[in-house]
């Protein structure tokens, strides 16, 4: 881990400096409008997702920004307003004025970054539906994919209120490609006690592509991706933060978020710090679900520069949880039961009123951590872009049983990961946008526990592919060409265990 770690930060400073050369800059100014009405709208957002660079209007709905020359992508949106796209091409200082439709709904034309570059939904011809932080917050949810099981063509399993996996189109599992910040979530997804290890308060927006994308992604995302976006930097001189609560009745959920960021002549930082503590939940069948109940403590934060050759981006994730496993073993009355050590005995006793209002998992219980830094960078080539991101996961899952020995770790996968992906994207010419890039992962599994469901296994994989897209008028195309390779080795393959009342092959 450490060693992989020097490596990101060794690749943040060449990076760093061998981009010191400063590409021609112009300025772009414009007032954003109400169309009907002609009123400003100050405060409106202007934001380039491909280049992660944004401004706010004043109160006369000014703006100011200055960004390198050729095309951008830039999304203009307002409370209350429709969002609105626009493509320019900046080869002088321009001035530009923007107009939005009041609208209920603030979705819209709006960018997708899930394609490697900004581009519009209407100008996409794949279905992808967008969800931003404050949609998220609209309905019930005890985690993130439970909130995008909303989404019409995504579900979920769920084997407890913080374990939730996503399910689109009816595939799920190792079929589906969870995106973070340019990072593939890598966390034994392959199990149905295994959730998204991302902190949903720190979410800024989610993108859900409905179909498969495996020719950018690779085979595992035979059924879609999900592309969650968290660190987006605020605008040149700001300094912005977010404090907020939740608390939910059914399980007495008590949910407490921070975050703040600034933006100092292109020097960009954040912080975010989340915590949730939860109680058993009820419904109407069994009353308390006994040992439901779960703890989060999630933390991280980016340091980054952003000037007129790209931007570099480094940033680190912590993620914790403590969950309880429900297993439902009841009296002959139906009462709830669990086992307690009494004299170094195990024995079953009665789940009691007072222990039914305990926040404390109780064994059987799980812990994940999921610890992730991420360097990621967009650098300009002449006309054309090159972006490279790096990421570096270790995964922890430990499995706790034993009621007489509650540090005794039954199971403990300990996955590390080290991910790449860099492409070449060529400006575009003519209406075509080409795109070139090579992305995979290197993997271990080691077990620590007692027992070993999976054998301690070394991988690693690489994929080569070609992306092209091409507009007209009224239509627009997209295809390529894609080749992988994956070599896998497994250290002890006599090591797995199977577990009880399973049958397993030899």
């Amino acid at each position: 881990m450490k060693k992989y770690l020097g490596v990101l930060l060794l690749l943040s400073a060449s990076i760093g400096f061998a981009t010191k050369a400063i590409a021609q800059q112009f300025t772009l100014t414009g007032k954003v409008f109400d169309r009907a009405t002609g009123k400003t709208l100050g405060g409106a957002s202007v934001y380039l997702p491909e280049i992660k660079k944004g401004t706010i209007a004043n109160k006369d709905g000014v703006f100011t920004i200055n960004i390198e020359a050729g095309s951008h992508v830039l999304e203009i949106s307002y409370v209350g307003y429709a969002t609105d796209v626009e493509n320019i091409k900046l080869q002088k200082n321009t001035t530009q004025d923007f107009y939005l439709n009041s609208s209920v709904l603030e979705g819209g034309n709006v960018i997708v970054t899930s394609f490697l570059r900004a581009t519009s939904t209407r100008r996409t011809p794949t279905p992808v539906t967008i969800v931003k932080k404050e949609e998220l917050f609209r309905g019930v949810s005890s985690n993130l994919i439970d909130a995008l099981s909303k989404v019409p063509g995504v579900s979920q399993i769920s084997t407890g209120p913080a374990i939730s996996k996503p399910i689109i189109r009816g595939l799920g599992y190792n079929r589906v490609v969870v995106m973070n910040d340019g990072i593939r979530q890598e966390g034994q997804q392959w199990g149905d006690e295994h959730g998204i290890e991302i902190d949903e308060y720190n979410v800024s927006r989610t993108e859900v592509l409905k179909v498969p994308a495996s020719l950018i992604y690779g085979s595992d995302a035979l059924a879609g991706v999900i592309n969650i976006i968290s660190n987006v930097p605020v605008s040149e001189g700001v300094i912005k933060g977010n404090v907020f609560s939740n608390y939910q009745t059914n399980n007495r959920m008590m949910g407490n978020h921070f975050d703040l960021a600034g933006n100092n002549k292109g020097f960009i930082w954040g912080i975010n710090y989340s915590a949730k503590n939860a109680g058993d939940y009820k419904n109407k069948y069994d009353g308390t679900v006994f040992n439901s109940r779960f703890l989060e403590r999630n933390g991280g934060g980016y340091i980054g520069i952003e000037k007129s050759w790209g931007y570099s981006q480094l940033s680190f994730s912590n993620f914790y949880q403590n969950l309880g496993i429900v297993e439902g073993d009841r009296d002959a009355d139906g009462r709830f039961i669990m086992l307690k050590d009494v004299g170094g005995i195990a024995e079953e006793v009665v789940v009691d009123a007072a222990e039914e209002k305990r926040f404390t998992p109780r064994v059987p219980m799980q812990k994940i951590q999921h610890t992730k830094y991420t360097l990621d960078n967009n650098i300009k080539l002449g006309n054309d872009r090159l972006k490279a991101t790096f990421g570096l996961q270790q995964n922890q899952r430990m499995e706790f049983g034993n009621v007489l020995d509650i540090n005794e770790k039954e199971l403990f996968f300990d996955l590390k990961t080290f991910n790449y992906a860099i492409q070449y994207l060529q400006a575009e010419k003519n209406n075509w946008k080409n795109t070139f890039g090579v992305n995979g992962m290197r993997q271990t599994n080691t077990n620590r526990g007692e027992e070993a469901l999976v054998p301690d296994y070394t991988s690693f994989d690489i994929g080569a592919f070609y992306y092209t897209q091409k507009r007209t008028e009224k239509t627009s195309w997209s295809g390529g060409l894609r080749y992988d390779q994956k070599w896998m080795n497994f250290s002890n393959p006599n090591q797995f265990v199977c577990p009880p009342g399973m049958a397993c092959i030899a």
